[in-house]
């Protein structure tokens, strides 16, 4: 078995090779009768999760609030809310899950992936997706059926822009013909970016470019299958093996043997079944775990806790 390539502070402490690590989404907070959360106690909760020993905490990337879509993330810009959470804390990785690269001009991207990484020293994983909600194209000038193309310039970019003066023939963002250079430099060799879903790719494409893969939660042979198609690109093309992470959304229950009932890309259940879940994905490959507690009944603070006493010592 190849171990993962070793990259920044964040990529080598939530990624290693067979074993399971455990983070929380933001927003920290049920806000299942609304799409916009308060974000009330916001950086308090950050704070907590860092304390309690969870990996990493993931912002998503929302740049319009879409009311069809019924999600509008942490409402906050994830980079300047990712600088602002690095000043607040020492340890955690700090993730985003996922920038839609069609939507930004990948200079800025790879400038503020860069600075967080700086400031936070090494603590940035960096998702990239080519981004799944048409209102947002039309607002910003973009072709939604370019999508699967812009995001390919657009991570050739991000990935040159990281070299020392970079030079990259024209593409639809533009040329860097090697007389300027994109400072600062990320503290490793490059930012990780995992890629999110197909992001309008093919799996080879996936496997070859990104650092890991984000996928999402499926029935545990269907996700084994899908794992092993990852795993077996990599170790026929690869030098180091590479992470694979999904999403969970979780109501946990106060009893805890509880069965399992779905919810939306999760299910309610009691902690015994969870922490069975959490073996079986980690004995079929998954490396991360990103929580979230959108649809969470139980008090926020309370579940947390619960979760760092009853599940983090089995994985950590």
């Amino acid at each position: 078995m190849k171990k993962f390539e070793q990259i920044n502070k964040a990529y080598n402490d939530v990624f290693k090779a067979q074993q399971l690590s455990i983070g929380i989404v933001i927003p920290i907070e049920n806000y299942a009768q609304s799409p916009v959360p308060t974000m009330k106690d916001h950086l308090e909760r950050v704070q907590l999760i860092e304390e309690l020993g969870f990996k990493a905490l993931w912002i998503r990337d929302v740049p319009l609030h879409v009311p069809s879509f019924g999600d509008a993330g942490q409402t906050f810009d994830p980079f300047t809310y990712l600088g602002y959470l690095s000043g607040q804390t020492s340890k955690i990785a700090l993730g985003i899950a996922s920038i839609a690269l069609p939507l930004h001009y990948p200079i800025h991207v790879a400038k503020s992936a860069a600075t967080i990484d700086q400031l936070s020293e090494g603590r940035m994983i960096l998702g990239i997706a080519s981004g799944d909600r048409f209102e947002e194209y039309p607002a910003m000038g973009i072709e939604y059926e370019k999508r699967g193309e812009l995001f390919r310039e657009a991570f050739a970019y991000i990935r040159k822009a990281q070299d020392h003066f970079p030079m990259l023939a024209n593409n639809h963002y533009g040329l860097l013909n090697g007389q300027t250079d994109v400072l600062p430099k990320p503290t490793a060799q490059k930012i990780p970016m995992l890629i999110t879903g197909r992001s309008r790719q093919s799996l080879e494409w996936n496997a070859q470019n990104g650092d890991g893969w984000m996928y999402y939660p499926r029935n545990l042979s269907q996700q084994q299958n899908t794992i092993a198609q990852w795993r077996e690109i990599i170790s026929q093309t690869q030098q180091y093996d590479k992470p694979f992470m999904q999403p969970l959304y979780i109501d946990l229950m106060k009893n805890d043997d509880f069965s399992p009932q779905p919810i939306h890309l999760g299910f309610r259940t009691g902690i015994n079944y969870l922490i069975d879940y959490f073996k079986q994905l980690k004995n079929i490959g998954v490396n991360h775990i990103a929580l979230n507690l959108r649809f969470n009944t139980t008090g926020t603070t309370q579940t947390l806790k619960y979760l760092a006493k009853r599940v983090l010592p089995h994985f950590h």
